[in-house]
């Protein structure tokens, strides 16, 4: 009997490639070398991103520059301590509706009812605490509320029922404003107290010089304590981290440019309530997002739905919990749109209001494709398109000028974000 045997492909022996096996050992993580060549790693590592379409904020902060820069050639005004207090508030109403617009956007979906459910809002508001005259804070409560129920059906019906978002919240835009104008009755405007919580959340102002100060020390001390203890976490974890160096030359930079921002708060009336509120917001927000696994679950949605079903996820929940947020943040957004016209009318959350909202988070980053966006981008969004807006009004430019030049904006916003997405594709990061 022979002894031989047959040896299968998965028997055979694997035989190691010797120039390979170096290569593999001597892998080392890019982030590391970038750090390791110092000035020049990082100028390098910045040209591999641009032509891997790897921007991030850039564009949106370069514009935001050449915006100020052409509007204080043309009206030396622009920039003064009280027009730049004023932009400020202003954009805190757009702003936190866009917040939650980032979150949808994130799923890759749209939702156009946000701004009608504001305008309901600010009725509800006015309407309990005026017409009825409920306590402030409970009237407070339920307006919010009513944002949030808002949400969560148009969440539910897209979800579980399957109908497409972008058709649910259209139907939404279209009952919600309906609601409105029913609530608010013939005369069609209901005035707030002037000296009423709601009112207050734009025309207060924290007088005292201290207050911006001791503001600009907390957001840079907070960052720094923040970044260093998880640099040491990531170290200990053995896992890339940024030297000490960098992080005290960032933390450098964001305190010349919040105390630079503090130094023209005084100037004026003091640090706007409404900037601390929304401030406080965008961190929330984004801890949220990036810290959590509620975040990554968001995420990944917005990747792939398939991918996240397979993982485990529960996508109906997530997406009906990520339109509930959008709802929320358009009641808040909602009450300070009306806190700062001291009213709520019929007029709350139509024309170009919604379309403002959506472009500030678009052409603060986040992506109309899913997937890629962070909170912030809304405070990046709302300060161009606010710019704009003050700008060209101090210029006595005509409202259609403004729309076309908002639009112009946001087609080379969304230019950019689809070319940089071919471009990832291409370079293998998507």
């Amino acid at each position: 009997m022979s002894t031989d045997k047959t040896t299968t492909p998965a028997e055979e022996p694997v035989v190691e490639n010797p120039e390979a096996a170096p290569a593999a050992v001597a892998a080392v993580d890019p982030r590391l070398l970038v750090r390791e060549q110092g000035l020049a790693g990082y100028v390098n590592e910045f040209k591999r991103k641009t032509k891997a379409g790897d921007l991030g904020s850039l564009p949106v902060v370069v514009g935001l520059l050449i915006i100020w820069a052409i509007f204080t050639s043309l009206n030396s005004n622009f920039l003064t301590a009280g027009n730049f207090s004023d932009m400020s508030v202003a954009m805190v109403g757009t702003g936190m509706i866009a917040v939650g617009i980032v979150f949808v956007l994130l799923l890759g979906e749209i939702d156009l009812s946000v701004g009608s459910v504001s305008g309901v809002a600010g009725a509800t508001f006015a309407v309990l605490s005026v017409t009825h005259g409920m306590n402030e804070v409970l009237a407070l409560v339920l307006a919010i509320l009513t944002g949030t129920v808002a949400g969560a059906i148009h969440g539910f019906v897209f979800a579980r029922i399957g109908v497409p978002a972008f058709a649910v919240t259209l139907a939404g835009l279209l009952f919600w404003q309906g609601f409105m104008l029913q609530i608010l009755g013939d005369n069609g405007t209901i005035n707030l107290d002037s000296e009423g919580l709601v009112a207050q959340l734009t025309s207060y102002y924290f007088s005292d010089v201290a207050a911006a100060y001791g503001l600009a020390i907390v957001v840079t001390a907070g960052y720094f304590l923040t970044a260093f203890f998880d640099n040491r976490r990531r170290e200990a974890a053995g896992v890339p981290s940024r030297p000490l160096n960098e992080i005290i030359v960032r933390t450098v930079l964001l305190a010349v440019l919040a105390f630079a921002v503090a130094i023209v708060f005084n100037q004026y009336k003091g640090l706007p309530l409404a900037v601390v509120i929304f401030l406080a917001v965008l961190l929330l927000t984004d801890f949220v997002l990036r810290r959590t696994a509620y975040g990554r679950k968001v995420f990944a949605l917005g990747g792939s739905v398939e991918a996240s079903r397979r993982a485990g996820i529960n996508v109906d929940l997530v997406r009906i919990s990520v339109f509930a947020i959008a709802g929320t943040f358009a009641a808040i957004g909602g009450l300070f749109v009306a806190s700062k016209i001291a009213s709520a009318n019929q007029g709350a959350g139509t024309g170009e209001f919604l379309m403002n909202v959506i472009a500030a988070a678009v052409i603060g980053g986040t992506s109309l494709f899913g997937g890629r966006g962070r909170t912030w981008d809304a405070l990046l969004g709302v300060m161009v398109i606010i710019s704009i807006q003050y700008g060209l009004a101090l210029e006595g430019i005509a409202s259609p000028v403004q729309y076309m030049i908002t639009g112009g904006v946001l087609l080379a916003t969304v230019v950019i974000d689809a070319v940089t997405r071919r471009t990832q594709k291409t370079a293998g990061r998507a």
